[in-house]
């Protein structure tokens, strides 16, 4: 399910850090009555002139029931010059323009979450909400990075997970997530969650399914 984006909220900025060296996380105001389910997204404007078209998908990765507030975790690409260049620049009082709330990955049932890069901002609400509500046991997330420094929320994640949150690092470790790593994994949870770059969310359903796994135990963004 995709946003028509005919939905617009205003919202001021209330705080932005950076949690790692190019992942910046954002606080900002939380219109009445928004409402999304942890997984979800929405399209994000800049209210400056000129940047008020430029829509671009990002993940809540607040809970629904933080009503005070909404929260992004956001790759800033200072490099590449677009909009996440532009919202690195960003600070507190700036506005942003939310749209509609869509995205079909949502929690399920205890699985396992494989995450590439920034692909795990779907997953943070998830078992942020599982954690609050004493349902993470039975959780792991496989989390794919190039190297440590780019591990997003590292000790969240062992806070609430444990041994069950596993770092896979191609630099210096030359690990990766394929279809041998996973080989340890299929068939032993009721869903897998797949979220990442195109080509790894690609591979890592096919892998899946190679392993035996049905497609409708599958879940990602369609």
């Amino acid at each position: 399910m995709f946003s028509n984006n005919m939905e617009q909220h205003v919202v001021k900025i209330l705080g932005a850090e950076f949690v790692t060296h190019n992942v910046r996380r954002f606080t900002i105001e939380r219109p009445a009555g928004y409402v999304f389910t942890s997984g979800q997204a929405t399209d994000v404007s800049i209210n400056k002139p000129g940047l008020e078209d430029e829509l671009r998908p990002f993940t809540f990765t607040s809970l629904n029931n933080e009503t005070d507030h909404l929260e992004f975790t956001i790759k800033i690409y200072k490099d590449h010059h677009g909009i996440t260049a532009k919202l690195g620049e960003l600070a507190a009082g700036d506005e942003l323009i939310l749209h509609e709330v869509f995205g079909v990955i949502e929690y399920r049932r205890p699985g396992l979450f494989i995450a590439g890069g920034a692909g795990v901002t779907p997953f943070i609400s998830i078992l942020r909400q599982a954690y609050t509500d004493g349902k993470v046991e039975g959780n792991t997330l496989l989390f794919a990075n190039h190297t440590d420094q780019d591990i997003i929320l590292k000790d969240e994640f062992e806070a609430m997970l444990g041994d069950n949150f596993i770092n896979v690092i191609k630099e210096p470790d030359g690990r990766h997530i394929d279809k041998e790593l996973l080989t340890a994994y299929a068939g032993k949870y009721e869903n897998y969650y797949v979220c990442g770059p195109d080509e790894f969310t690609a591979a890592m359903i096919e892998n899946l399914k190679q392993l035996g796994v049905a497609e409708s135990e599958i879940v990602y963004e369609h």
